[in-house]
């Protein structure tokens, strides 16, 4: 078994962090076998060094190696690159072609980006890593293969388990064996290290003098994020390399080929994405509507019951926590709002009155259903006409405070000022 530092020297791997160290010690050991490996890791850290490690060190090595980008083949197309298709089986399709797991059989397949795989191919792809099984797009024939798979992902597998987008099960069969590569941000040692290197290539390939930096600008490097990873400072020599005309490098030169935004301050990281706007003003009105609902059939039915009985005590002290919730609770604090809650004497006077010449006349059955789809009429508004009227009375109740009128709406308040100009309130 080859050492660490003899595959970095065959494969050009610079760098002595106890993480890529173990990174490759785990490639070393699996190679011999036949097991599935699952390469993570953010986008730029080389990920692409690990399947040829295991191919080249693996008895498969004289038989083909096979990269595949997951992420850049259509989705109508994937499943005929990688299990091919017979003559006809789609438009196009004028002769009988051979997938990348019939050409490579016996070798390796390299998934790069396996995370954007359809959820149809990955099913099919499951079906290989179980039994060794494929079927080509349009045909019925089963076909056997013998290929080892590495796959690679920057993405994170379990929120994408989570939201159905890529199957558990197949994760589980592709990462038999984890190897996980650190960022460069995690690699202090080695960025200085890289960078020499990759102006040392620059200035060969350029011919011109190998660029070097300052003790300040190598602190710069040092402090840099790096979200590219090794292919941003990859970039950056070889931009250095071939515009600055003083071979010895500043802070200050270095610092105008660097993003502002990569310092090596904590990263604001987002979490899943929030609902859109509308999607969120849509459930609040829906609740809004249920809620108003509700309180129109209690206010049906303390209607229904005073005009049976006229007795406006009674029906008070029998319906108080329904009149609660209705009305709310008179306090002194009242008097402040900008409307009044209370029911004066004189209209409630006026009510028994009115309800006292309604008993007089008997009522129907006939005539309470047409009292009943009189009301349900009513009630039939717009979401337009319901949602413009809910913004002006929180507006109302709130003196004009759009601050305290969204937090009562449940909406944002930016949101409800995009409203309060779209009604040209």
């Amino acid at each position: 078994m080859e050492s660490v530092q003899v595959i970095k020297q065959r494969f050009g791997i610079i760098g002595n962090t106890p993480t890529l160290n173990r990174a490759l010690e785990k490639a070393i050991q699996v190679a011999p076998t036949d097991i599935s490996v699952l390469v993570t890791g953010e986008s730029g850290v080389g990920k692409e060094s690990i399947p040829k490690i295991i191919h080249q060190l693996s008895h498969r090595k004289h038989n083909k190696y096979i990269a595949v980008n997951c992420g850049a083949i259509p989705e109508g197309t994937i499943d005929s690159e990688l299990f091919g298709h017979e003559k006809g089986a789609f438009t196009g399709a004028t002769q009988t072609r051979n997938g990348y797991f019939e050409v490579a059989n016996g070798g390796t397949i390299f998934l790069d980006e396996v995370g954007e795989l359809p959820l149809t191919t990955q099913v099919r792809l499951l079906r290989v890593l179980e039994n060794g099984e494929f079927i080509k797009v349009g045909s019925s024939k089963v076909q056997k293969t013998d290929v080892r798979i590495v796959a690679a992902t920057n993405a994170n597998m379990y929120q994408a388990i989570e939201k159905e987008k890529f199957r558990e099960d197949l994760y589980y069969r592709l990462s038999t064996v984890d190897i996980h590569l650190p960022p460069l941000r995690d690699r202090q040692e080695d960025i200085h290290l890289l960078f020499r290197k990759f102006a040392s290539d620059f200035a060969l390939k350029y011919k011109m003098p190998t660029v070097k930096l300052t003790d300040n600008a190598i602190q710069v490097l040092l402090k840099h994020r790096w979200s590219g990873n090794i292919r941003e400072l990859r970039n950056i020599a070889e931009q250095v390399s071939v515009l600055e005309q003083n071979r010895t490098i500043t802070a200050d030169a270095l610092r105008g080929y660097l993003p502002t935004s990569g310092s090596n301050l904590p990263a604001v990281i987002k979490t899943s994405k929030a609902e859109s706007d509308f999607s969120t003003e849509r459930e609040i009105l829906y609740k809004v509507l249920f809620d108003m609902k509700s309180d129109l059939n209690d206010l049906k039915k303390l209607t229904m019951e005073l005009m049976k009985t006229g007795n406006i005590k009674d029906v008070e002290k029998d319906n108080e926590g329904l009149i609660q919730k209705i009305y709310g609770t008179t306090t002194e604090d009242d008097s402040k709002t900008p409307y009044d809650d209370t029911i004066d004497n004189s209209e409630v006077l006026s009510i028994s009155e009115h309800t006292e010449d309604l008993q007089a006349e008997p009522i129907n059955t006939q005539d309470k259903y047409h009292f009943a789809e009189e009301i349900e009429e009513e009630e039939t508004l717009s979401l337009h006409d319901k949602e413009l009227e809910l913004i002006k009375k929180s507006l109302e109740r709130h003196n004009g405070k759009r601050k305290l009128a969204a937090a009562e709406l449940g909406i944002s308040e930016r949101t409800l000022y995009r409203k309060i100009k779209q009604f040209d309130l």
